[in-house]
């Protein structure tokens, strides 16, 4: 598709943008890295080159990125909240986890627990043991009494894939986009779940660059592609 894109625009000014090699990061196979010089690499989900800025993740002067070298796009990041607002209670991954918090079993699952793929290990380092609270988190279903509804309803976090929580944890802050409400049968409140945005969210933590659940990123793959046509015009 590279290959394509660069052939068609051999004799525009954009040939010498093409020519450079255009590849991914090595820690998200989903995430293009456009070199634009030694020091400067423009990180987008979308593979056209030259890439379109304003769809853009951000820019960075090392890869992989890391919390100092990013500067985030703040338009993507609207996009991208606003594709999670529209999208996530139809996420077969966040309708799992609402449909646990309203279970019997639902406080032992957590806010997002046994949902993602496990990563005791590396979570270890960070986080002692324990019960889920307030104080290692953002709120929340598991840290407000317990992830299970109890027959009550309360909120489920929608949360980064790059740092998945032990189980029967909530994520970091800097890992959770924001919160749904749901009621005590595990259905979403309102339109759209009540969306709530974290606030804390970051591209780029320790732990690696954006991770959307499949999900996710394609609908917020086919909201930036559209985007990139309307601006085309």
């Amino acid at each position: 598709m590279i290959l394509t894109q660069c052939r068609r625009t051999m004799l525009s000014p954009a040939f010498s943008a093409c020519r450079r090699s255009i590849s991914t990061l090595p820690n998200n196979p989903h995430i293009y890295v456009h070199p634009q010089s030694p020091t400067v690499n423009v990180l987008s989900f979308l593979p056209t080159s030259p890439p379109t800025g304003s769809l853009a993740i951000g820019v960075t002067s090392q890869i992989p990125p890391t919390p100092d070298s990013l500067r985030e796009n703040q338009s993507f990041m609207k996009v991208l909240q606003s594709v999670i607002r529209e999208h996530a209670t139809k996420d077969p991954e966040v309708v799992g986890q609402a449909q646990a918090y309203a279970s019997s079993a639902g406080s032992s699952l957590g806010s997002g627990g046994v949902f993602f793929p496990q990563s005791q290990h590396k979570r270890s380092k960070r986080r002692g043991g324990g019960a889920s609270t307030g104080g290692d988190g953002a709120g929340g279903a598991s840290a407000q009494g317990g992830a299970g509804g109890a027959g009550r309803g309360g909120y489920i976090h929608v949360s980064d894939q790059r740092n998945p929580p032990d189980y029967g944890r909530i994520s970091w802050p800097e890992d959770i986009f924001g919160s749904l409400e749901v009621d005590a049968a595990g259905n979403f409140v309102g339109e759209h779940g009540s969306y709530q945005e974290s606030g804390t969210y970051r591209c780029v933590t320790r732990e690696g660059i954006l991770g959307l659940s499949p999900y996710l990123r394609e609908r917020l793959i086919e909201r930036l592609k559209q985007l990139e046509a309307e601006k085309g015009q």
